[in-house]
């Protein structure tokens, strides 16, 4: 538990890669908040530094804040396995999993535990004046005991479910008692927010990813070759061993087309079906598939990885012969953040395809990452996938993520259609510059931050239709069109 140490990132760098315009309206908003929010700070609190979406996205987001001039802080809270066992249970809950008896009372009194053991330590650091920012259902029931201190805090949630459940309705009544007091309520998507959020207090603000990161900064072809073979992900005469992290099928040489998912070992990204589904697609001989994920041991929040890798282990030892030896799974030590930002770029752009066969996903960060990158993607068309490929624009989207068939076919349509493939990683690379950096991230969150400190109960929601600040309205022709079994044409599915 404790603060995180902070670099600042120059945003003059962020606005280079920038059209003219875009990049203006970027530094003239997080100006104008830095001045307003002079002698305050603004806190995040989560519960890792490491491991995930949320802390890679704080880290750059809050960089680039602290540079321009906010005072912006890393707050990271310590929980005990008992404590992530109902917090696991939160997010699959949320995401319609999972068996809602295991939030009853006795989740509560463990929940509760553990907050208020946090909270003196938190308010010890923060203060009145300040702002704080919780993210996600671990830090929920901190919102109350700050409001009582006079703090202004928001909540954001980065999971959710687009049509409500049995489950996710037991998770959102578990944490209502904890969230209701916000300030302001920041979701993903506007279908995640449960209806009894009052819409004033309701802001949609995606994630983002920063193109300057060491995940992704351009990488030379031969550069990224010689990471992965560094790192034993690709084999080569002289090479040194695998890893320890390395399971499967060992590590292809340089000169195989490489499919790649990077993600956790989470049963909600569905690795075993990437598995079964390559199965399917009868990939050309020069095709193998890499799962990668940060080393269990290296996730602190998320006590099911061991216990999901061992099953992607067993479903590896399951698949035909001639496809096992054409699967690798990898898991990336987390002790070096910046070279393990490193060897996934390298993957992301040695990779001819990335596939994201989530289950459920807030906001596919990895599918933003390979979009910049000009990479094809075949995804699921779940959550905030949808908002970010339209379907034959910028990638291909398989409407039912549990549809093997469809994800096989797909997947051999970019195999064998290169120029498919490099069409669609053209468009979703503008698509990214537009729309996934943090320079919209960082403009709407400085809406956010204004209004807060004013008292303004109107969000974005109410405002402007969701529209990020600055962005143009929302495109025509955003409707995908995924059929269930092929993965081209059919039934409609509502993006953005």
């Amino acid at each position: 538990m404790g603060e995180v140490n902070l670099a600042c990132r120059p945003l003059g760098e962020l606005a280079a890669l920038l059209p003219g315009e875009q990049a203006a309206r970027l530094e003239a908003s997080v100006a104008a908040t830095a001045a307003a929010l002079a002698g305050r700070a603004v806190w995040h609190v989560s519960t890792t530094a490491e491991g995930g979406g949320v802390a890679e996205m704080l880290y750059t987001v809050l960089g680039y804040m602290r540079a321009a001039g906010v005072d912006a802080r890393w707050f990271v809270l310590d929980g005990d396995e008992e404590f992530f066992t109902v917090t696991r249970r939160l997010h699959n809950a949320a995401r319609g999993l999972g068996d809602p008896a295991g939030l009853g009372p006795a989740a509560h009194l463990t929940y509760q535990r553990v907050l208020a053991r946090t909270l003196p330590g938190l308010l010890g650091m923060v203060g009145r004046r300040d702002l704080v920012m919780l993210h996600d259902p671990q830090t929920a029931g901190l919102v109350s005991p700050l409001r009582r201190a006079g703090v202004r805090t928001a909540w954001r949630s980065h999971i959710g479910r687009d049509e409500p459940n049995e489950q996710s309705r037991a998770a959102w009544e578990f944490l209502r008692r904890y969230i209701e007091d916000a300030d302001a309520f920041i979701f993903s998507r506007a279908q995640y927010a449960p209806g009894w959020i009052p819409p004033q207090r309701l802001w949609v603000i995606a994630p983002s990813i920063d193109p300057l990161s060491a995940k992704n900064r351009p990488i030379p072809q031969a550069e990224c070759r010689r990471v992965l073979t560094r790192a034993g992900l690709l084999s080569a005469h002289g090479a040194p061993p695998a890893p320890p992290g390395i399971q499967g099928a060992p590590p292809p040489g340089p000169g195989a087309r490489l499919v790649a998912q990077v993600s956790r070992w989470d049963r909600l990204k569905d690795m075993a079906g990437v598995m079964a589904g390559l199965a399917r697609a009868e990939p050309p001989g020069d095709v193998h598939l890499m799962l990668i994920a940060p080393a269990v041991d290296g996730v602190s929040d998320d006590p099911e990885g061991a216990e999901v890798l061992a099953e992607c282990v067993a479903a590896w030892h399951r698949l035909p012969g001639g496809i096992r030896q054409r699967v690798t799974l990898a898991s990336l030590p987390m002790d070096d953040l910046a070279q393990n930002a490193r060897i996934i770029n390298a993957i992301q752009r040695h990779a001819a395809v990335i596939v994201q066969k989530s289950i459920a996903e807030g906001f596919g960060l990895t599918v933003a990452e390979a979009m910049w990158k000009a990479r094809p993607v075949v995804a699921a068309a779940v959550g905030g996938i949808e908002d970010q490929i339209t379907h034959e624009r910028e990638g291909l989207l398989v409407g039912d993520p549990t549809d093997l068939d469809a994800f096989a076919a797909a997947l051999r349509r970019l195999l064998t259609d290169p120029r498919l493939g490099h069409r669609l990683g053209q468009a979703a690379q503008q698509r990214a510059r537009e729309e996934f950096l943090d320079d919209r991230h960082l403009g709407q969150s400085a809406s956010l931050l204004t209004s807060m400190l004013a008292g303004d109960p109107a969000g974005p929601v109410a405002r402007e239709q969701m529209r990020p600040p600055g962005l143009p309205a929302k495109r025509e022709g955003r409707h995908n069109r995924v059929d269930g079994n092929t993965g081209t044409g059919g039934a409609d599915t509502q993006t953005g």
